[in-house]
Protein backbone atom coordinates (compact mmCIF):
# COMPACT_ATOMS: atom_id res chain seq x y z
CA UNK A 1 0.00 0.00 0.00
CA UNK A 2 0.97 3.74 -0.96
CA UNK A 3 0.79 6.65 1.73
CA UNK A 4 0.19 10.28 0.30
CA UNK A 5 3.93 10.82 0.70
CA UNK A 6 4.70 8.66 -1.41
CA UNK A 7 2.82 8.87 -3.79
CA UNK A 8 4.78 11.71 -5.00
CA UNK A 9 7.60 9.93 -5.82
CA UNK A 10 5.44 7.78 -8.67
CA UNK A 11 5.38 8.57 -12.02
CA UNK A 12 1.88 10.25 -12.13
CA UNK A 13 2.27 14.07 -12.26
CA UNK A 14 2.17 15.91 -8.88
CA UNK A 15 -1.02 18.16 -10.42
CA UNK A 16 -3.05 15.25 -11.84
CA UNK A 17 -2.48 13.56 -8.52
CA UNK A 18 -3.92 16.02 -6.66
CA UNK A 19 -7.00 16.52 -8.68
CA UNK A 20 -7.77 13.07 -9.10
CA UNK A 21 -7.66 12.97 -5.42
CA UNK A 22 -9.53 15.98 -4.38
CA UNK A 23 -12.38 15.53 -7.23
CA UNK A 24 -10.89 18.44 -9.81
CA UNK A 25 -9.62 20.66 -6.07
CA UNK A 26 -6.26 22.52 -7.98
CA UNK A 27 -2.65 21.67 -6.61
CA UNK A 28 -2.07 25.00 -5.13
CA UNK A 29 -5.64 24.74 -3.20
CA UNK A 30 -4.57 20.98 -2.17
CA UNK A 31 -1.22 21.62 -0.74
CA UNK A 32 -2.18 22.34 3.00
CA UNK A 33 -4.42 19.20 3.56
CA UNK A 34 -1.18 17.08 2.36
CA UNK A 35 1.36 19.27 4.43
CA UNK A 36 -1.43 18.70 7.27
CA UNK A 37 -1.31 14.74 7.25
CA UNK A 38 2.79 14.68 6.75
CA UNK A 39 2.74 17.31 10.03
CA UNK A 40 0.60 14.76 11.83
CA UNK A 41 -1.25 17.36 12.83
CA UNK A 42 -3.84 16.95 15.50
CA UNK A 43 -7.63 16.74 15.16
CA UNK A 44 -7.76 15.12 11.41
CA UNK A 45 -11.47 14.23 10.60
CA UNK A 46 -12.09 11.38 8.10
CA UNK A 47 -15.83 11.31 6.91
CA UNK A 48 -16.63 8.22 4.77
CA UNK A 49 -19.82 9.00 3.30
CA UNK A 50 -21.57 12.29 1.70
CA UNK A 51 -25.23 11.76 2.38
CA UNK A 52 -27.43 13.64 4.75
CA UNK A 53 -25.40 12.53 7.99
CA UNK A 54 -21.82 12.73 6.64
CA UNK A 55 -22.00 15.95 4.46
CA UNK A 56 -24.19 17.46 7.73
CA UNK A 57 -20.88 16.64 10.14
CA UNK A 58 -18.02 17.28 7.41
CA UNK A 59 -19.68 21.41 7.19
CA UNK A 60 -20.25 21.80 10.90
CA UNK A 61 -16.35 20.78 11.38
CA UNK A 62 -15.33 22.69 8.85
CA UNK A 63 -17.17 25.59 10.13
CA UNK A 64 -15.70 25.22 13.45
CA UNK A 65 -12.20 24.81 11.95
CA UNK A 66 -11.34 21.31 11.95
CA UNK A 67 -9.08 19.86 9.30
CA UNK A 68 -11.99 17.65 7.89
CA UNK A 69 -12.20 15.08 4.92
CA UNK A 70 -15.10 14.08 3.15
CA UNK A 71 -14.58 10.49 1.20
CA UNK A 72 -17.82 10.16 -1.15
CA UNK A 73 -17.16 7.91 -4.46
CA UNK A 74 -19.88 9.35 -6.25
CA UNK A 75 -19.40 12.92 -7.56
CA UNK A 76 -22.81 13.97 -6.89
CA UNK A 77 -25.27 12.92 -4.23
CA UNK A 78 -28.83 11.82 -5.12
CA UNK A 79 -31.03 12.14 -2.29
CA UNK A 80 -33.63 9.57 -1.41
CA UNK A 81 -35.82 12.22 0.22
CA UNK A 82 -38.17 13.35 -2.56
CA UNK A 83 -37.20 10.42 -4.80
CA UNK A 84 -40.64 9.16 -4.66
CA UNK A 85 -41.68 12.10 -6.37
CA UNK A 86 -40.01 11.60 -8.90
CA UNK A 87 -41.08 8.00 -9.68
CA UNK A 88 -44.38 9.49 -9.55
CA UNK A 89 -43.44 11.84 -12.26
CA UNK A 90 -44.00 15.39 -11.05
CA UNK A 91 -40.18 16.01 -9.95
CA UNK A 92 -37.03 14.73 -12.43
CA UNK A 93 -33.88 13.41 -10.76
CA UNK A 94 -31.95 16.61 -11.41
CA UNK A 95 -34.17 18.34 -9.02
CA UNK A 96 -33.13 16.19 -5.73
CA UNK A 97 -29.05 15.80 -7.71
CA UNK A 98 -26.35 17.45 -5.29
CA UNK A 99 -22.59 18.77 -5.95
CA UNK A 100 -20.03 18.91 -3.68
CA UNK A 101 -18.43 22.28 -4.08
CA UNK A 102 -20.76 24.00 -1.46
CA UNK A 103 -19.05 22.16 0.97
CA UNK A 104 -15.53 22.69 -0.64
CA UNK A 105 -15.54 26.45 -0.68
CA UNK A 106 -16.37 25.89 2.86
CA UNK A 107 -13.09 24.32 3.61
CA UNK A 108 -13.61 20.47 3.18
CA UNK A 109 -11.61 18.28 1.49
CA UNK A 110 -13.95 16.12 -0.98
CA UNK A 111 -12.41 13.16 -2.44
CA UNK A 112 -14.08 11.36 -4.59
CA UNK A 113 -12.87 7.81 -4.61
CA UNK A 114 -14.04 4.97 -2.64
CA UNK A 115 -12.99 3.59 0.93
CA UNK A 116 -12.05 -0.01 0.45
CA UNK A 117 -10.28 -0.61 3.61
CA UNK A 118 -9.88 0.68 7.47
CA UNK A 119 -6.49 0.35 9.33
CA UNK A 120 -7.68 0.71 12.49
CA UNK A 121 -3.85 0.24 14.12
CA UNK A 122 -2.41 2.93 12.21
CA UNK A 123 -5.48 5.12 11.93
CA UNK A 124 -6.02 5.19 8.07
CA UNK A 125 -8.15 4.77 5.58
CA UNK A 126 -7.74 2.85 2.67
CA UNK A 127 -9.13 4.23 -0.86
CA UNK A 128 -8.84 2.71 -4.00
CA UNK A 129 -5.73 2.49 -5.73
CA UNK A 130 -4.48 1.62 -2.47
CA UNK A 131 -4.32 5.42 -1.48
CA UNK A 132 -4.32 5.72 2.40
CA UNK A 133 -5.46 8.83 4.54
CA UNK A 134 -4.47 9.12 7.84
CA UNK A 135 -6.95 10.20 10.61
CA UNK A 136 -7.44 10.94 14.18
CA UNK A 137 -10.98 10.68 14.09
CA UNK A 138 -12.73 8.36 11.65
CA UNK A 139 -16.59 8.83 10.98
CA UNK A 140 -18.64 6.45 9.12
CA UNK A 141 -22.16 7.73 7.41
CA UNK A 142 -22.14 5.20 4.94
CA UNK A 143 -26.22 4.51 4.53
CA UNK A 144 -27.31 0.85 3.80
CA UNK A 145 -26.39 -1.91 1.81
CA UNK A 146 -29.08 -4.81 0.55
CA UNK A 147 -29.44 -7.74 1.97
CA UNK A 148 -28.61 -9.54 -1.46
CA UNK A 149 -30.77 -13.60 -1.04
CA UNK A 150 -32.20 -13.00 2.24
CA UNK A 151 -35.68 -12.88 0.11
CA UNK A 152 -35.09 -16.01 -2.30
CA UNK A 153 -34.05 -15.06 -5.85
CA UNK A 154 -33.49 -11.46 -5.13
CA UNK A 155 -30.23 -11.08 -5.55
CA UNK A 156 -28.44 -8.48 -7.11
CA UNK A 157 -28.83 -8.88 -11.02
CA UNK A 158 -33.10 -9.24 -9.90
CA UNK A 159 -33.02 -5.62 -9.01
CA UNK A 160 -32.35 -4.77 -12.40
CA UNK A 161 -35.94 -5.92 -13.68
CA UNK A 162 -37.24 -5.87 -10.13
CA UNK A 163 -36.05 -2.70 -8.85
CA UNK A 164 -35.63 -1.89 -5.12
CA UNK A 165 -34.66 2.18 -5.83
CA UNK A 166 -34.11 2.56 -1.89
CA UNK A 167 -30.78 3.80 -3.50
CA UNK A 168 -32.25 7.13 -5.23
CA UNK A 169 -30.52 7.03 -8.90
CA UNK A 170 -30.54 4.56 -11.78
CA UNK A 171 -32.69 2.44 -9.50
CA UNK A 172 -35.28 5.44 -9.53
CA UNK A 173 -35.44 5.72 -13.03
CA UNK A 174 -35.70 2.02 -13.73
CA UNK A 175 -38.77 1.75 -11.44
CA UNK A 176 -40.08 4.90 -12.77
CA UNK A 177 -39.55 3.38 -16.49
CA UNK A 178 -41.51 0.78 -15.44
CA UNK A 179 -44.50 2.33 -14.28
CA UNK A 180 -44.57 4.55 -17.42
CA UNK A 181 -44.27 1.11 -19.63
CA UNK A 182 -47.11 -0.35 -18.20
CA UNK A 183 -50.86 -0.71 -19.69
CA UNK A 184 -53.56 1.01 -18.18
CA UNK A 185 -55.14 -2.03 -16.16
CA UNK A 186 -51.53 -3.08 -14.68
CA UNK A 187 -50.49 -4.29 -11.49
CA UNK A 188 -47.92 -2.10 -9.09
CA UNK A 189 -46.75 -4.83 -6.39
CA UNK A 190 -44.36 -3.43 -3.43
CA UNK A 191 -42.80 -5.31 -1.45
CA UNK A 192 -42.17 -3.22 1.96
CA UNK A 193 -39.31 -5.33 4.63
CA UNK A 194 -39.04 -5.80 7.90
CA UNK A 195 -38.02 -2.94 10.22
CA UNK A 196 -35.68 -1.76 10.80
CA UNK A 197 -34.71 -0.43 7.11
CA UNK A 198 -34.02 3.31 6.10
CA UNK A 199 -37.42 5.53 5.76
CA UNK A 200 -40.16 3.49 7.55
CA UNK A 201 -43.19 5.19 5.32
CA UNK A 202 -41.37 5.57 2.71
CA UNK A 203 -43.31 2.31 0.71
CA UNK A 204 -46.38 3.50 1.63
CA UNK A 205 -45.67 7.27 0.30
CA UNK A 206 -44.26 5.44 -2.76
CA UNK A 207 -47.40 3.87 -3.35
CA UNK A 208 -49.49 7.35 -3.26
CA UNK A 209 -47.52 9.05 -5.67
CA UNK A 210 -47.79 6.13 -8.13
CA UNK A 211 -51.12 6.07 -7.64
CA UNK A 212 -51.14 9.92 -8.23
CA UNK A 213 -49.83 8.59 -11.47
CA UNK A 214 -51.79 6.18 -12.13
CA UNK A 215 -55.04 8.01 -11.68
CA UNK A 216 -54.01 10.71 -14.01
CA UNK A 217 -52.73 8.45 -16.93
CA UNK A 218 -53.67 5.12 -16.03
CA UNK A 219 -56.64 4.56 -13.72
CA UNK A 220 -58.11 1.19 -14.10
CA UNK A 221 -54.16 0.28 -12.55
CA UNK A 222 -54.08 -1.85 -9.18
CA UNK A 223 -51.41 -1.14 -6.48
CA UNK A 224 -50.85 -4.50 -4.15
CA UNK A 225 -48.34 -3.90 -0.88
CA UNK A 226 -47.16 -7.45 -0.01
CA UNK A 227 -45.82 -6.15 3.41
CA UNK A 228 -43.68 -7.99 6.36
CA UNK A 229 -45.41 -5.98 8.87
CA UNK A 230 -48.91 -5.91 10.60
CA UNK A 231 -48.17 -1.92 11.14
CA UNK A 232 -46.14 0.83 9.94
CA UNK A 233 -45.65 4.27 10.74
CA UNK A 234 -48.63 7.14 10.33
CA UNK A 235 -50.92 4.22 8.90
CA UNK A 236 -54.34 5.90 9.72
CA UNK A 237 -53.17 9.01 7.97
CA UNK A 238 -51.55 7.22 5.04
CA UNK A 239 -55.23 4.82 5.24
CA UNK A 240 -57.62 7.99 4.96
CA UNK A 241 -55.24 9.64 1.88
CA UNK A 242 -55.98 6.20 0.00
CA UNK A 243 -59.52 6.45 0.31
CA UNK A 244 -59.73 10.17 -0.08
CA UNK A 245 -57.39 10.54 -3.28
CA UNK A 246 -57.52 6.76 -4.78
CA UNK A 247 -60.72 4.78 -3.59
CA UNK A 248 -60.08 1.21 -4.64
CA UNK A 249 -57.05 1.44 -5.94
CA UNK A 250 -54.27 0.07 -3.01
CA UNK A 251 -54.69 -2.84 -1.36
CA UNK A 252 -52.67 -3.35 1.78
CA UNK A 253 -51.45 -7.22 2.55
CA UNK A 254 -50.06 -7.45 5.87
CA UNK A 255 -47.81 -9.95 7.76
CA UNK A 256 -50.58 -12.04 9.24
CA UNK A 257 -52.38 -12.26 6.06
CA UNK A 258 -49.89 -13.70 4.83
CA UNK A 259 -48.02 -10.64 3.20
CA UNK A 260 -44.73 -11.56 4.04
CA UNK A 261 -42.96 -12.51 0.66
CA UNK A 262 -40.64 -15.18 0.88
CA UNK A 263 -39.27 -15.14 -3.02
CA UNK A 264 -39.19 -14.09 -6.11
CA UNK A 265 -38.89 -15.01 -9.71
CA UNK A 266 -37.33 -12.00 -11.33
CA UNK A 267 -38.08 -13.67 -14.97
CA UNK A 268 -42.10 -13.36 -14.14
CA UNK A 269 -41.51 -10.08 -11.78
CA UNK A 270 -43.55 -12.65 -10.09
CA UNK A 271 -43.88 -12.22 -5.55
CA UNK A 272 -44.51 -15.28 -3.27
CA UNK A 273 -46.09 -15.39 -0.28
CA UNK A 274 -48.15 -17.26 2.02
CA UNK A 275 -51.57 -14.88 0.51
CA UNK A 276 -50.28 -16.12 -3.21
CA UNK A 277 -48.77 -15.64 -6.10
CA UNK A 278 -48.86 -12.08 -7.56
CA UNK A 279 -47.45 -11.30 -11.01
CA UNK A 280 -46.41 -7.96 -11.50
CA UNK A 281 -46.30 -5.52 -14.66
CA UNK A 282 -44.44 -2.87 -11.98
CA UNK A 283 -42.01 -4.81 -9.43
CA UNK A 284 -40.82 -2.57 -6.62
CA UNK A 285 -38.99 -5.23 -4.05
CA UNK A 286 -37.78 -4.05 -1.55
CA UNK A 287 -35.50 -6.45 0.33
CA UNK A 288 -33.58 -6.05 4.21
CA UNK A 289 -30.78 -3.72 4.42
CA UNK A 290 -28.03 -3.47 6.83
CA UNK A 291 -24.99 -1.03 7.36
CA UNK A 292 -22.87 -0.14 4.73
CA UNK A 293 -20.28 -2.56 3.41
CA UNK A 294 -17.45 -0.04 5.01
CA UNK A 295 -18.92 -0.64 8.45
CA UNK A 296 -18.02 -3.90 8.28
CA UNK A 297 -15.18 -4.32 6.82
CA UNK A 298 -13.82 -1.43 9.40
CA UNK A 299 -15.18 -4.27 12.45
CA UNK A 300 -18.00 -1.73 13.58
CA UNK A 301 -20.83 -3.67 12.35
CA UNK A 302 -21.03 -5.47 15.76
CA UNK A 303 -25.41 -5.54 16.27
CA UNK A 304 -25.56 -9.51 15.24
CA UNK A 305 -23.12 -7.72 11.97
CA UNK A 306 -25.63 -5.70 10.39
CA UNK A 307 -25.93 -2.26 12.47
CA UNK A 308 -23.82 -0.24 13.94
CA UNK A 309 -24.18 0.15 18.06
CA UNK A 310 -22.87 3.60 19.13
CA UNK A 311 -22.14 5.49 22.32
CA UNK A 312 -25.62 7.92 22.29
CA UNK A 313 -23.34 11.29 23.08
CA UNK A 314 -20.98 10.87 20.62
CA UNK A 315 -21.75 8.49 18.23
CA UNK A 316 -18.27 6.64 18.90
CA UNK A 317 -18.26 2.74 18.08
CA UNK A 318 -19.38 0.27 21.04
CA UNK A 319 -16.21 -1.98 18.72
CA UNK A 320 -13.74 0.35 17.70
CA UNK A 321 -12.13 3.25 19.50
CA UNK A 322 -11.96 6.26 17.43
CA UNK A 323 -14.80 5.56 14.73
CA UNK A 324 -18.40 6.78 14.81
CA UNK A 325 -20.96 5.84 12.86
CA UNK A 326 -23.59 8.33 12.03
CA UNK A 327 -27.54 7.55 10.07
CA UNK A 328 -29.00 4.35 8.48
CA UNK A 329 -26.07 2.33 9.29
CA UNK A 330 -25.95 2.58 12.83
CA UNK A 331 -28.48 1.84 15.64
CA UNK A 332 -29.52 4.95 17.28
CA UNK A 333 -32.25 3.26 19.54
CA UNK A 334 -35.35 5.24 19.32
CA UNK A 335 -34.70 7.31 16.33
CA UNK A 336 -35.52 6.12 13.03
CA UNK A 337 -33.37 5.61 9.75
CA UNK A 338 -34.49 8.81 7.86
CA UNK A 339 -32.46 12.08 6.43
CA UNK A 340 -33.48 14.14 9.40
CA UNK A 341 -32.46 12.09 11.78
CA UNK A 342 -28.57 11.37 10.55
CA UNK A 343 -28.65 15.55 9.97
CA UNK A 344 -29.27 15.72 13.48
CA UNK A 345 -26.61 13.22 14.35
CA UNK A 346 -24.65 14.59 11.98
CA UNK A 347 -24.15 18.15 14.17
CA UNK A 348 -24.22 16.36 17.86
CA UNK A 349 -21.20 14.01 16.32
CA UNK A 350 -19.67 17.71 15.07
CA UNK A 351 -20.22 19.16 18.75
CA UNK A 352 -18.73 15.74 20.35
CA UNK A 353 -15.41 15.75 18.01
CA UNK A 354 -14.83 19.33 19.07
CA UNK A 355 -15.33 18.73 22.60
CA UNK A 356 -13.29 15.24 22.33
CA UNK A 357 -10.11 17.33 20.61
CA UNK A 358 -10.48 20.28 23.14
CA UNK A 359 -10.29 18.02 25.93
CA UNK A 360 -13.84 19.29 27.26
CA UNK A 361 -17.07 17.01 28.33
CA UNK A 362 -18.91 16.36 25.90
CA UNK A 363 -22.85 18.14 25.70
CA UNK A 364 -25.65 15.79 26.42
CA UNK A 365 -26.98 16.33 23.16
CA UNK A 366 -31.02 16.76 21.99
CA UNK A 367 -31.92 15.39 18.53
CA UNK A 368 -34.93 16.46 16.68
CA UNK A 369 -36.12 14.21 14.12
CA UNK A 370 -39.99 15.19 11.35
CA UNK A 371 -40.17 12.99 8.77
CA UNK A 372 -42.75 14.37 5.96
CA UNK A 373 -44.35 12.22 3.27
CA UNK A 374 -46.16 12.87 0.63
CA UNK A 375 -49.53 11.40 -0.87
CA UNK A 376 -50.01 13.86 -3.96
CA UNK A 377 -47.97 16.83 -4.86
CA UNK A 378 -50.15 18.83 -1.97
CA UNK A 379 -51.17 16.35 0.01
CA UNK A 380 -48.78 16.48 3.16
CA UNK A 381 -48.52 14.42 6.36
CA UNK A 382 -45.63 14.59 9.16
CA UNK A 383 -44.88 12.73 12.03
CA UNK A 384 -41.81 14.68 14.70
CA UNK A 385 -40.13 13.78 17.83
CA UNK A 386 -37.54 15.32 20.07
CA UNK A 387 -34.71 12.67 21.61
CA UNK A 388 -32.16 12.99 24.36
CA UNK A 389 -29.44 10.09 25.07
CA UNK A 390 -29.99 8.86 28.45
CA UNK A 391 -28.19 5.47 30.62
CA UNK A 392 -30.64 3.77 28.49
CA UNK A 393 -29.53 5.02 25.08
CA UNK A 394 -31.09 7.31 22.85
CA UNK A 395 -34.97 7.60 23.76
CA UNK A 396 -38.00 10.15 23.22
CA UNK A 397 -38.06 12.97 24.95
CA UNK A 398 -41.21 12.51 26.83
CA UNK A 399 -44.63 14.55 25.80
CA UNK A 400 -42.50 15.69 22.65
CA UNK A 401 -43.81 15.27 19.01
CA UNK A 402 -47.21 14.03 17.32
CA UNK A 403 -48.66 13.64 13.75
CA UNK A 404 -51.10 15.45 11.13
CA UNK A 405 -54.08 15.57 12.22
CA UNK A 406 -56.57 13.09 10.95
CA UNK A 407 -59.60 14.75 9.39
CA UNK A 408 -57.53 17.87 8.98
CA UNK A 409 -59.13 20.20 5.93
CA UNK A 410 -57.03 19.95 2.51
CA UNK A 411 -55.51 23.45 3.24
CA UNK A 412 -53.83 21.97 5.66
CA UNK A 413 -52.76 18.65 4.00
CA UNK A 414 -51.29 21.45 1.56
CA UNK A 415 -49.55 24.28 4.27
CA UNK A 416 -47.61 20.63 5.01
CA UNK A 417 -46.70 19.62 1.57
CA UNK A 418 -45.28 23.27 1.49
CA UNK A 419 -43.18 23.02 4.64
CA UNK A 420 -42.22 19.27 3.17
CA UNK A 421 -40.33 21.54 0.65
CA UNK A 422 -39.28 23.99 2.56
CA UNK A 423 -37.43 21.63 4.96
CA UNK A 424 -35.48 19.61 1.90
CA UNK A 425 -34.69 23.13 0.61
CA UNK A 426 -33.03 24.14 3.86
CA UNK A 427 -31.51 20.87 4.51
CA UNK A 428 -29.88 20.00 1.12
CA UNK A 429 -28.56 23.70 1.59
CA UNK A 430 -27.01 23.21 5.42
CA UNK A 431 -25.36 20.37 3.56
CA UNK A 432 -24.04 21.53 0.44
CA UNK A 433 -24.20 25.15 0.44
CA UNK A 434 -24.86 26.45 -3.18
CA UNK A 435 -24.62 26.24 -6.12
CA UNK A 436 -26.66 22.58 -5.83
CA UNK A 437 -25.09 21.24 -9.17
Amino acid sequence: MKNLRSLFSSRLPRRRFLQNLLGGVGAATALPYLQGCSEGSKGRVVIVGGGFGGATCAAFLARAGVHVTLVEQSRKFVTCPFSNSVIGGFMELSDITHGYDGLRKRGVWVVNYAATGVDTGSRQVVLSGGLRLPYDRLVLSPGIAMKWNAVEGYDRAASQTMPHAWKAGEQTLLLRNQLEAMEDGGVVVISAPAAPYRCPPAPYERACLMAHYLKRHKPRSKIIILDAKDSFTKQALFTQGWEKLYPGMIDWVPASQGGAVTRVDPATRTFYCEAGAFKADTANMIPPQRAGEIARIAGVANDDKEWCLVDPKTFESTAVPGIHVLGDACYAGAMPKSGFAANSQGKACAAALISLFAEREVADPLFLNTCYSLLAPEYGISINAAYLADDQGIVSLLGSGGTSPLDAPSSVRRDEAKYAEGWYASMTGEMFGYPRL
